[in-house]
C-alpha cells in the first residue's frame, strides 16, 4: 500500500489550495514548462551537506527557510517532482526524505515525475507562480532520519546494521569518486563492510517511464543482500539522493527502520582518517 508515491490523475484530483507543488529540476527546464501552480526549488538536488552541528544547523535552517518560502506551513500537503524518476538522481525523494528529516507531516511523491504527467496528457505551462511565504516549524524529534559520520563508524562495529550502498557501478567498483567525475573527490572506493545494491534496481520500465517496483519486488532486491523488514539499514550514495531513492523504496516496502547517511561519500571521502574499501569488491565463493 502506498502512502507516498501518487499518480498523475491523483494529483490532478487533490485541491490545489491544500497543497504546495515543489519542482526540483534545473531552473531552464522548469521554465521550459511545468506542472501549474509548481515553484522551483532546485537547491533540494544541488546543496552539498556535511554532518557536523554545524553543517547540520546550516542545512535545517536552510531548508526551512525555503520550504518556508515556497508556502509550506504544516496544513499543506507538500508534492514534490522530478523529470523522471530515474534521471535526477532521485532529487524528488530527496526532497521527501529532506521534508520528513525536518518533521513536515504531509509530503507525497509524484510517481513517475514530470514524464508520467505528460504522459498522462495533463496540463503545462510556462507561467512563474509566486507563493505566500509561510511559517515552517522544524520538528526535531524526526532528526534520527538523519545519520552522522559518528553514526557511521560506529555502525561499522555494530553487525546487526546493514551499511547499503547505492551508487551507480563504477562508482562502487572504485573506478569512479563520483557521478561528476571520476576524481571529483580525493579518494574512490566503499565505506567497510557495505552492502551494494544500484538505485536503479529498485525501478522498473514502464509505458510511462520508470516506476519503483511493488514492495514484493523490492523485498526481493533487499534479499539478495540480506535486508529485510526488520533490518536496521542505512545507506548512503554520494550526496543523499540516490539514497532518498531507494530510502522511500524501502520505506513503501516495510522496513521499518531506515536511515541515510546525507553527506555521503563526498563527506567521507574528504577524510582522510576514515577507513574506505579500495579496488575491486572481494566476493566469496
Amino acid at each position: 500500500m502506498s502512502t507516498v508515491l501518487i499518480s498523475p490523475a491523483e494529483l490532478a484530483a487533490m485541491n490545489k489550495d491544500e497543497i504546495v507543488l515543489i519542482d526540483t529540476r534545473a531552473p531552464e527546464g522548469f521554465a521550459a514548462g511545468h506542472i501549474p501552480g509548481a515553484v522551483n526549488l532546485h537547491d533540494i538536488f544541488t546543496y552539498l551537506a556535511t554532518s557536523d552541528a554545524e553543517g547540520m544547523a546550516e542545512l535545517t535552517q536552510k531548508f526551512a527557510d525555503a520550504f518556508g518560502a515556497a508556502g509550506l506551513d504544516g496544513t499543506k500537503t507538500a508534492v514534490i517532482y522530478e523529470q523522471a524518476m530515474d534521471s535526477g538522481f532521485g532529487q524528488s525523494c530527496r526532497g521527501y526524505f529532506l521534508l520528513s528529516y525536518l518533521g513536515y507531516p504531509n509530503t507525497k511523491v509524484l510517481h513517475g515525475g514530470m514524464a508520467a504527467w505528460v504522459a498522462a496528457q495533463m496540463p503545462v505551462t510556462t507561467e512563474a507562480t509566486s507563493p505566500a511565504p509561510a511559517s515552517f516549524a522544524v520538528d526535531a524529534n524526526a532528526a534520527a532520519l538523519m545519520l552522522t559520520v559518528d553514526d557511521m563508524k560506529q555502525a561499522l562495529e555494530t553487525p546487526e546494521v546493514t551499511l547499503l550502498d547505492v551508487r551507480d557501478v563504477d562508482e562502487w567498483v572504485a573506478t569512479s569518486s563520483s557521478p561528476y567525475g571520476k576524481d571529483f573527490c580525493p579518494r574512490k572506493g566503499r565505506i567497510p563492510g557495505a552492502k551494494w545494491i544500484e538505485w536503479y534496481r529498485m525501478m522498473k520500465p514502464t509505458a510511462d517511464g520508470p516506476m519503483m517496483k511493488s514492495s514484493e519486488e523490492v523485498l526481493a532486491e533487499c534479499a539478495t543482500v540480506g535486508i529485510d523488514t526488520e533490518t536496521p539499514v542505512y545507506i548512503y550514495c554520494f550526496k543523499g539522493a540516490r539514497a532518498s531513492n531507494t530510502f522511500l523504496a524501502l520505506k513503501e516496502a516495510g522496513v521499518k527502520d531506515v536511515r541515510i547517511y546525507f553527506g555521503s561519500w563526498n563527506e567521507w571521502s574528504r577524510d582522510m582518517s576514515l577507513p574506505i574499501d579500495e579496488g575491486l569488491p572481494f566476493v566469496s565463493t
